[in-house]
């Protein structure tokens, strides 16, 4: 398939800190790449420079056909960004923001009501279309912002953890959004920290730490680097749990482990729900009481603590610089050209 962003070699430096260390991108056109990282990893400088909004020290990259250094304008008409934090105007209701959105993008009046009017309801903020943005809870104030990304229907989305701070059912319901968007052919490069989010939306993932890619491939061959499906047993009477753990052994793929103090056995398997019901029969006729049975999956911090050795959440959140002061106030100006790249 053609591929509708390419980054090659991109190296991006804020003083001493290094938020792009040769990162190297590619999202095939009409695919999902799911940039998943901890904080300060460097997944929104490398959105930034995709979409135009920082350039690069070295590298190049070319987004819809466009090189993002050579021809900035084409690549903005090109794109939609929806950023970590909702751009939109508070004293303008969110009718009107969609609207201003169109008219910038250069649709007539006709158009803009319709497509504001159209978004309103796609994103289930119909009944507060005319109230103003400073009145909307924050995971409005995210659906409209979104919403803003969408009035032309552009080839190629950048989503720079859309789903911070939403509740479940509004995660859920812009799954969906994101979902329909992309069955209709848009390309979409989306930076998450949760793996749950990648898992469920991208086609491929790339692993981002300290300004570099360091894996990348499906969620389950990610998911294949730390074990893949582990069964975790609970034994309710400790003098079985030698005999559930003989047992156990007989399903594992792998090492078993055992925490005598919880009664826990845990053991990496392949065959997942299947195997997991010929476990519960093999106990049930052992009779061999249990508290708790699951078929785990790995997390998040699982598999970066395979790749990387630390936790998924850094402390200071500056691991990669997008915590850093210097990028702020560098990116601080850029900020409203920012809305100028969805509008």
């Amino acid at each position: 398939m053609q591929e509708a962003i390419v980054a090659e070699g991109l190296v991006k430096t804020f003083g001493s800190v290094r938020a792009l260390d040769g990162v190297d991108v590619s999202v095939p056109t009409g695919t999902v790449l799911g940039l998943l990282g901890p904080n300060g990893a460097g997944k929104t400088t490398c959105v930034r420079v995709l979409t135009t909004l920082l350039k690069p020290d070295s590298g190049r990259a070319v987004v819809a056909g466009h090189d993002v250094l050579k021809n900035p304008n084409e690549v903005r008409r090109s794109i939609g960004l929806s950023g970590q934090f909702a751009a939109v105007d508070e004293y303008l209701t969110g009718r009107e923001n969609l609207r201003m959105v169109g008219e910038l993008y250069q649709l007539s009046g006709r158009d803009a009501k319709r497509r504001a009017d159209e978004l309103l309801a796609q994103f289930d903020l119909a009944d507060a279309g005319d109230r103003p943005a400073k009145t909307y809870s924050g995971g409005m104030r995210r659906r409209l912002d979104l919403a803003a990304a969408l009035v032309v229907s552009p080839p190629v989305m950048f989503m720079d953890e859309p789903t911070t701070g939403l509740d479940p059912r509004n995660r859920m319901a812009l799954w969906r959004v994101i979902e329909e968007l992309v069955s209709d052919g848009t390309t979409l490069l989306l930076t998450t920290q949760y793996l749950e989010e990648a898992d469920h939306l991208a086609h491929d993932i790339a692993v981002v730490d300290h300004g570099k890619v360091i894996a990348r491939g499906t969620a389950d061959e990610l998911k294949a680097k730390v074990g893949g499906e582990r069964v975790e047993v609970v034994v309710h009477d400790q003098e079985r749990l030698t005999e559930a753990t003989e047992m156990l052994a007989g399903f594992g793929k792998g090492e078993l482990g055992v925490v005598k103090l919880q009664r826990r056995i845990t053991v990496p398997v392949i065959g997942g729900a299947k195997l997991l019901a010929e476990v519960i029969r093999e106990l049930d006729a052992r009779g061999i009481e249990i508290d708790d049975i699951g078929l785990r999956r790995p997390t998040l911090d699982d598999v970066f603590i395979t790749l990387t050795g630390h936790a998924a959440e850094t402390e200071d959140g500056n691991a990669g610089g997008e915590g850093d002061d210097e990028e702020q106030s560098e990116a601080a100006p850029q900020r409203g050209r920012g809305k100028a790249v969805k509008h």
